[in-house]
This record gives structure tokens, sequence and C-alpha cells, in this order.
């Protein structure tokens, strides 16, 4: 009972420090400042992935996403996106034991000139998962679940390298 004591006052004094400090968690494209007003998201209508970055765009009020390529000052054009999942280890009987999931986006940024303003950038995530043929749903729910834990991680270093675009002087 003591020690559970000690660790919420320990706890609440370490979020009381970095409260004071300034430190905020990482959040919403709130905190980033997008050297673009337009974007137009080159994402087919289906796509999770371009649904979950227009969300975090429009969540930063300082950038519009257009339906027309036209109309935006910067064009998000998806050269490609896969997913995989490979054999990453065995047991003694051969069966798999691991696999590897694997995320890849290729993507390029080009103003509305035509010009570049992000040359061809390829994003790859992985992550393991072990599997267990006496649980085949639960391992399945868990490979979508790490999909879409990656997705997100996906979107936030997209968020990051459109921030970090240096506009044409």
């Amino acid at each position: 009972m003591k020690t559970t004591v000690v660790r919420a006052v320990a706890s609440l004094l370490v979020a009381a420090s970095l409260t004071a400090c300034g430190f905020q968690l990482r959040g919403s494209s709130g905190q980033y400042n997008m050297p673009f007003q337009s974007i137009y998201l080159a994402f087919p209508e289906t796509s999770p992935l371009g649904t979950e970055l227009k969300r975090n765009l429009r969540a930063g009020d300082s950038v519009r996403i257009e339906n027309d390529a036209s109309k935006a000052q910067a064009l998000f054009d998806v050269l490609g996106e896969t997913r995989g999942k490979s054999i990453l280890s065995l047991n003694s009987l051969g069966r798999v034991r691991e696999y590897s999931l694997s995320y890849t986006l290729v993507f390029r940024v080009r103003d509305a000139n035509n010009k570049e303003l992000l040359a061809p950038t390829e994003i790859t995530l992985r992550r393991n998962i072990a599997f267990d043929e006496s649980q085949v749903l639960a391992k399945e729910s868990e490979e979508a679940l790490l999909y879409r834990d990656m997705q997100s991680d996906l979107v936030q270093q997209i968020l990051r390298r459109l921030a970090a675009i240096k506009p044409a002087a």
C-alpha cells in the first residue's frame, strides 16, 4: 500500500514538473507549420492512409485540402503503397513461428508549377508478430492492429516531412 502511494505521488511530481517546463505530448498536426496553405492528396478515395492524413492535416487549421489539383499550392503524389508479410522464423517442425510485417509508401510533393518540392521519398515501416496456429483469429486481429499502428506512424512521418519542406524563394 505504501509503495503505491509513493508511486502515485512520484508520478504526479513528474507530470507537474514536465508541464511546468513547457513540455507537451506530440499530438495532432496543429503544431506543424506547413509551407503551403492548400494541398491536393492523390490517394484513392478508399485509402485508409489518405483518410487519416487528411484528418490530421484538417486538425491543424492552417492547411486546406483541395479536391481539385489545379487549385492547390502543393500536390502530394502517391507513387506506391504496399503492405507485405514475410516469414521471419520457423519452429523445429518447420512451421511459422514469426512473421515480419512491412508497410511502404513512396511519394513526392510538387508545387502548382510542377516543380518538385520533395523528391520521391520512400518510408518503410516494419513490425514483427509472433504466430500461433491455435490462435489464428487473435493473430489476424493483432496483425490488423499492427498495420493500423504503422499507418498512424506513417502519417506522423509524412507530416514531419511536409513541414520540413523549404518553400521556393
